[in-house]
């Protein structure tokens, strides 16, 4: 089940000024994963006067909080993830367009002889490929 960014936000008790409202409502929705900029845009779009430090101040409170995620993919600028449930991603390697995918696989496990000594808390994988409208041009 979907549980928008600013629900959770609203359930956690925190602070919704305009302009926070404004960049949550930028980054709702399933399978977003948009950069800084196009949050930006987007919460512009909301509420005009939401400058862009502010989208960049929120976007790190929100990630720092847990309620975001940010996708650091090799060759691409940052993105952010409204969902922070357990997924991966794929990744058309060419135009740079992402997917979530959810997968009933069990989460991959570390053998304890490799961990040296770290407490490991998540695993991210991003699939690499190439979608249908680049492999038809």
């Amino acid at each position: 089940m979907h549980s928008s960014l600013l629900d959770r936000l609203r359930l956690h008790g925190y602070r919704l000024t305009a302009q926070r409202r404004a960049v949550a409502q930028a980054l709702d929705g399933i399978n977003v994963h948009m950069t800084a900029d196009e949050v930006h845009v987007r919460a512009a779009d909301i509420l005009p006067e939401v400058s862009r430090a502010t989208v960049y101040s929120t976007l790190h409170e929100l990630t720092e909080m847990g309620e975001i995620l940010e996708l650091r993919i090799e060759g691409r600028s940052k993105r952010y993830d409204p969902t922070t449930s357990p997924h991966n991603h794929l990744v058309c390697d060419s135009c740079g367009v992402i997917h979530d995918v959810q997968h009933g696989l069990a989460p991959l496990e570390l053998p304890l002889s490799e961990t040296h000594g770290m407490a490991v808390r998540r695993a991210e994988v991003v699939y690499h490929a190439t979608c249908e409208s680049c492999l038809a041009s």
